[in-house]
C-alpha cells in the first residue's frame, strides 16, 4: 500500500539555508531531485542571536507547504526557528545535518529533537550529512536508527553515497551514482573516476572528495576522535571500495623465513 500511495504523491522539500554550505546542498537537491518532488528554499537571516526570544522576528510572513524541512544553518540560532517553521509549512519531518558542531552543538540538537517531538514532527541529525541511509544515520560508534517514511524517501536519493562502478582491464570505465551525497560530492567524484586504474581509485576518490571541496568541519569531533571532513571522506571511500573490491589486486605477505614447502 505504501508503494501505491507514493506513486501518486509529491514530496515537498523546503531547504532553509544560511550560507555557502547550505546553499550548495540546496542547489544540488534542486538540480537532481526526482521529478515527483517539489523543492523550495528559503534563505534565513545571516545574523541570528544565540538565544531567540521570538522566532517570528526572524521568520518570513509565510513559508511554502512542505513535507520535509532540511535545516542548513550556519549558526545555532537557526535551530530555534525550526519548530515554528515546521508548523508554518505543516512539515512532517526535519533533517538537521551536522557537518560542523559549531552550527548545531549536541545539546542544542537534543533540545531541537524534543521540541519537534512535542509537535509530532520526526527528526534526524546525521553527523555528517553523508552518513544518512534509509534506516540509519551517523557512523560507528554513533550509529542511530530511525523509522520515518518521509525521511526515508529523501534518503533513497541523497545521503550516504552509493555507486555502480564498471571495471574493464583493471580500469574504471563507468561510474553511476545510485545515491548522491546531498552536497553533490558523489556525483563529482563519479565523473572524475573514469579512466583511473582500479588499484588507485580508492585513494584517488579520497583526494577528489577533498578537492570538491567537502565543507564539513576540520575541527576534531570528540565522539569520532577525527574531523568530520575525514569521516565524510572515509564514508565515500568505503562506498567506492565496496564496488571495486572484487577487482583489487590482492597482495599476500609471507612471514620472513617461512618457505613455501613449510
Amino acid at each position: 500500500m505504501e508503494g501505491a500511495d507514493r506513486a501518486d504523491s509529491v514530496l515537498r522539500v523546503l531547504n532553509i539555508t544560511q550560507g555557502q554550505w547550505g546553499e550548495r546542498i540546496a542547489e544540488n537537491i534542486h538540480a537532481n531531485a526526482p521529478s515527483d518532488w517539489i523543492v523550495n528554499s528559503w534563505a534565513a537571516p545571516r545574523v541570528i542571536p544565540p538565544i531567540v526570544d521570538d522566532p517570528e522576528d526572524y521568520l518570513p510572513p509565510e513559508l511554502p507547504h512542505a513535507d520535509l524541512i532540511i535545516a542548513l544553518g550556519d549558526v545555532p540560532g537557526l535551530a530555534q526557528l525550526i519548530p515554528d517553521a515546521a508548523q508554518m509549512c505543516k512539515a512532517k519531518a526535519v533533517i538537521a545535518p551536522i557537518d560542523r558542531n559549531e552550527s548545531l552543538p549536541p545539546g542544542l540538537a537534543g533540545q531541537l529533537e524534543t521540541w519537534l517531538e512535542a509537535i509530532e514532527v520526526a527528526s534526524v541529525f546525521p553527523k555528517p550529512f553523508c552518513s544518512l541511509t534509509e534506516s540509519t544515520y551517523n557512523r560507528t560508534p554513533l550509529v542511530k536508527e530511525y523509522d520515518d517514511p518521509t525521511i526515508r524517501r529523501f534518503a533513497e536519493q541523497f545521503g550516504k553515497p552509493e555507486f555502480r562502478i564498471t571495471v574493464e582491464a583493471k580500469t574504471i570505465i563507468d561510474a553511476e551514482v545510485m545515491r548522491d551525497a546531498a552536497c553533490g560530492c558523489a556525483r563529482y567524484v563519479s565523473d572524475k573516476m573514469i579512466g583511473i586504474e582500479v588499484d588507485s581509485v580508492i585513494e584517488e576518490a579520497g583526494m577528489l572528495h577533498h578537492h570538491y571541496p567537502c565543507l564539513a568541519s576540520m575541527n576534531k569531533d570528540e565522539n569520532y576522535r577525527d574531523t568530520l571532513m575525514h569521516v565524510s571522506g572515509n564514508i565515500l571511500q568505503d562506498a567506492v571500495k565496496e564496488e571495486v573490491r572484487s577487482h583489487l589486486t590482492v597482495v599476500y605477505l609471507r612471514p620472513h623465513g617461512l618457505s613455501e614447502e613449510e
